[in-house]
């Protein structure tokens, strides 16, 4: 089963909004939202909540694609987020994650019993490459006790 697969498995907001796992590595991940009116604001264009999940999926793919071999010592978490709206969107929109901390030093602090935290910087980008949304989602890895 793919990242993407699990995901949308697993997480049924992100079946709900027919989410589509495009790539999904421990360097990036890239999750796009079809245009679906149901999911439309008051502009035609995707929800601010649609977009935020969209955002916040992507982040968590990466998570797992980085993280997945961590899984049975420690549970991913969100902790934070923060969005910014720059763009009017229309159409399909696709949000590009990448890790904000190298994986190795996350693990080290895993190793060392702390608690890491890392933030996950996501671009919402309309079919045209114009960026829509920003988001930083901080994560941390709760080790299991």
């Amino acid at each position: 089963m793919t990242v993407g697969e699990m995901l949308a498995a697993t997480v049924p907001m992100a079946r709900t909004l027919n989410l589509e796992f495009l790539e999904t590595t421990a360097e990036r991940a890239v999750v796009r939202l079809p245009d679906q009116a149901d999911y439309h604001n008051h502009l035609a264009g995707p929800h601010a909540g649609a977009m935020f999940t969209l955002a916040e999926s992507a982040s968590g793919a990466i998570v797992i694609a980085a993280f997945g071999d961590q899984l049975s010592r420690a549970v991913p978490l969100a902790v934070k987020a923060e969005i910014a709206y720059k763009k009017l969107a229309k159409g399909a929109v696709t949000a590009t994650a990448t890790l904000g901390r190298p994986v190795a030093d996350v693990v080290a602090e895993l190793d060392e019993g702390r608690r890491p935290e890392f933030p996950v910087l996501i671009e919402i980008r309309r079919a045209d490459g114009a960026v829509t949304g920003e988001m930083t989602v901080v994560w941390t890895l709760r080790p299991n006790t």
